[in-house]
C-alpha cells in the first residue's frame, strides 16, 4: 500500500468535504478528499502532488501519481457553467508537474460576482472508501491554511 499526500491547490479555509454545498462532492460520488474555501482574489491554484497532468479543463484538472493515485482539483461549484471564463491555464494536458506548481490562474471575484461557490474540492478519484483518505488536523478544524500545507493523505 502506497500513502501520498495531498497538499492545498489553493490557500483559505479549510472544509470537510461532507460540508461541501454540492451533493455530487459532498456525498463521495467521485471520491474523497477535503475542500477550501478560497480568498476573494485572483490566485494561482497549483499542483497537490507531483505527476502527469491527466486531465485539464478550464475549471478543473486531475495530476495523476507515479503510484497511480489521481486526484482531481474542481475550482469552484458549477463553475463549467461559466465556459472558462475566470480561469487561465498555465500548463497543458500531459505535461508533467511538481506539487506546487501553477496550474490555473482563478479569478475568485468572477466566480462569486456570476452568483457561484468558489470552494475548491480536491479528491481522490474513484476512491470509494473514505477509510482510505486522512485529512489533516487543519480540516477537522477549519482552520485557515496556506496553499501547499498539507490537505489529506490518500492510502492506496
Amino acid at each position: 500500500m502506497s500513502t501520498t499526500s495531498v497538499h492545498a491547490p489553493v490557500s483559505g479555509r479549510a472544509i470537510a468535504l461532507g460540508d461541501v454545498p454540492d451533493p455530487v462532492f459532498a456525498q463521495g460520488m467521485v471520491g474523497f478528499g477535503a475542500a477550501v474555501d478560497p480568498p476573494h482574489d485572483v490566485i494561482d491554484a497549483v499542483a497537490p502532488v507531483s505527476g502527469r497532468v491527466l486531465k485539464l479543463m478550464p475549471h478543473a484538472y486531475i495530476i495523476i501519481t507515479g503510484e497511480n493515485v489521481g486526484v482531481l482539483v474542481h475550482l469552484g461549484l458549477d463553475t463549467v457553467t461559466l465556459q472558462g471564463a475566470g480561469f487561465s491555464a498555465h500548463v497543458s494536458e500531459g505535461d508533467t508537474v511538481t506539487a506546487g506548481q501553477p496550474i490555473i490562474t482563478y479569478d475568485v471575484p468572477s466566480v462569486v460576482a456570476a452568483g457561484l461557490s468558489p470552494i475548491v474540492p480536491v479528491v481522490v478519484m474513484d476512491e470509494r472508501e473514505p477509510g482510505n483518505v486522512v485529512v489533516s488536523g487543519d480540516v477537522t478544524q477549519g482552520a485557515e491554511i496556506a496553499s501547499g500545507a498539507l490537505l489529506f493523505t490518500a492510502n492506496k
